[in-house]
């Protein structure tokens, strides 16, 4: 196995824990809704949006919350979450390039 070979696959290893946190069709969900309120939104209105209790919610926001794709500010007694996915997706885009790199995808036509 060459370095190259090595270096991708640890890219992929990498990304295991960001790909999996965005399997679960809630916290897809609970993503776009962030992305539609760039101000933050707390646990109770997030739950006002979606079929679920406010502990499934909180569980959810702290996978994401974990793996960086949200984070929270305090504002007053309450927590409001904000999306952040910068740092996951440049990680995951990384890992495309470097596949497409590895196999010479990025030259042929679609």
């Amino acid at each position: 196995m060459n370095q190259q070979t090595e270096q991708v696959l640890q890219q992929f290893k990498d990304c295991i824990p960001l790909l999996e946190v965005l399997t679960d069709e809630n916290r897809q969900a609970i993503i776009m809704l962030l992305a539609q309120n760039k101000l933050g939104l707390n646990v109770n209105t997030i739950a006002g949006h979606m079929d679920l209790s406010r502990p499934a919610i909180s569980h959810h926001l702290k996978v994401l919350k974990q793996s960086g794709y949200i984070k929270s500010e305090k504002k007053g007694v309450e927590n409001y979450y904000v999306l952040t996915v910068r740092k996951p997706l440049e990680q995951i885009k990384s890992l495309i390039t470097s596949v497409e790199q590895a196999c010479d995808l990025s030259n042929d036509s679609p």
